[in-house]
């Protein structure tokens, strides 16, 4: 079976790795855009240097040949941004740079553009019992999840035009080995048998697991019904932070030390100190439908929420 020849921007992130390690497994010839030479990849993935994404103008030389582009770089969400004007570098680099590379990627004949977005183009709140869907009508204001939305707009408007496939997957959280963020420190404070105050939160947040973002970036490559499509993925399995921590506490074969404060209270004190925006991920509901990608595609999760915790675990 000959398998699609693949470009990969963003190899060296927290996914991009564990995309590039499938792809390898799974015998797809695969090249990788990183800003350097130092950057480690596996065996067989060709290497293309390129420096700052942001300064590339000619993307051309690496699309020679290339079935596939799969697009999981760009600025992510920071939660204490430095720079003076936010949504300009988030749009400089999540929407100039990915549709500058689109477009030359049609130029070029390449076939299928895969753009990782993010779940903020529908939100960050969903009311009780209900869930996004991909085709929900939002746009958002926070300046990453703009910056998505306009990527996202971009690429389909250049498929129409040009006759390139785009597949857009938008992830919630995603966690598995090395992840970062609050997910790590809230892991680390479990392991260290440190009490946390939430015990008593009952809200429901889907989550993907690593592995199962991989198998569906994976299945997005050449499925011909994932054509110019827009996915909501998640492992299926909504959870309250309450429960998540319980998760966690038994992967590392701990006691799960929560106190069960009131979530009103932990609001007040939340905006009283200015982390609002902490508050709103541990307290708020989350929830997304990935029914599509069942349905459509037939994916199904690889990985149970308890097997990936005790993958992190183990590479701890």
């Amino acid at each position: 079976m000959i398998r699609s020849s693949i470009l990969i921007i963003g190899a060296t992130g927290f996914v991009g790795k564990a995309l590039v390690s499938e792809l390898v497994v799974q015998n797809f010839s695969i090249a990788a855009i990183v800003r350097d030479d130092v950057a480690v990849l596996p065996n067989g993935v060709g290497k293309i240097a390129v420096g700052d994404l942001t300064k590339v103008s000619d993307w051309r030389p690496t699309l020679e040949s290339v079935d596939v582009v799969i697009h999981v770089a760009g600025r992510v969400h920071i939660m204490n941004d430095v720079v003076d004007d936010p949504l300009a570098a988030f749009r400089k680099m999540n929407v100039e740079v990915t549709l500058l590379l689109a477009k030359q990627a049609a130029e070029a004949g390449v076939k299928r553009f895969v753009f990782i977005s993010s779940v903020k183009v529908n939100g960050e709140i969903t009311e009780p019992n209900q869930s996004f869907k991909p085709d929900d009508d939002f746009v958002p204001n926070d300046p990453y999840g703009l910056s998505k939305h306009e990527a996202e707009q971009g690429l389909l408007a250049l498929a129409k035009e040009t006759g390139m496939e785009v597949v857009i997957i938008r992830p919630p959280l995603v966690y598995g080995p090395s992840v970062q963020a609050n997910f790590a420190l809230m892991m680390a404070c479990v392991k260290k048998n440190i009490p946390l105050p939430l015990g008593a939160i009952h809200n429901q947040r889907s989550l993907v697991a690593l592995d199962n973002l991989v198998s569906f970036i994976i299945l997005c490559v050449d499925h011909p019904q994932a054509a110019n499509e827009v996915f909501l993925i998640s492992d299926g399995e909504e959870v309250s932070t309450t429960r998540l921590l319980e998760k966690v506490a038994k992967a590392f074969d701990k006691r799960s030390l929560l106190i069960p404060v009131p979530v009103n209270v932990m609001w007040l004190v939340a905006r009283l100190v200015g982390k609002g925006d902490v508050a709103n991920r541990l307290f708020s509901s989350l929830q997304v439908d990935s029914s599509k990608a069942r349905e459509l595609l037939g994916w199904k999760p690889v990985i149970t929420m308890d097997e990936q915790l005790n993958k992190i675990v183990e590479s701890d």
